[in-house]
């Protein structure tokens, strides 16, 4: 399945305020970045997925908003944090700040990935 354009679309012009949002497609999906920090999943559902951390669970926890898992071919199941976006995202612009705010943050507290060393 096809990356949702029209969401990224979406997610880019709610976020326009706060700066630029880029995609990296990958798995049949996209990662989002604002200004280069990575704070969000498009799965290829279509689902949004914020970045989360252990500062910010206890907030996706009391909005019921679940966390990113998936199921390997083997039956093995993994989690990632992220977590679901609240509905109110699609369609309200403030509410899209306002959460993406939280994956932003998260994504900011992350460690630097180390750079491969080339073989």
């Amino acid at each position: 399945m096809a990356v949702d354009e029209g969401l990224v679309a979406w997610v880019a012009e709610a976020l326009e305020p706060v700066g630029t949002v880029t995609m990296r497609k990958m798995m049949g999906g996209a990662t989002l970045y604002l200004d280069g920090t990575i704070f969000a999943i498009v799965a290829s559902s279509g689902d949004l997925w914020f970045k989360a951390d252990a500062a910010s669970d206890a907030t996706w926890d009391e909005a019921g908003c679940e966390r990113f898992t998936m199921t390997f071919k083997d039956g093995r199941v993994d989690s990632m944090n992220y977590r679901r976006a609240p509905s109110d995202v699609y369609d309200d612009a403030d509410a899209m700040r306002e959460w993406a705010a939280l994956g932003i943050a998260a994504g900011q507290r992350a460690p630097a990935k180390k750079a491969r060393k080339a073989s």
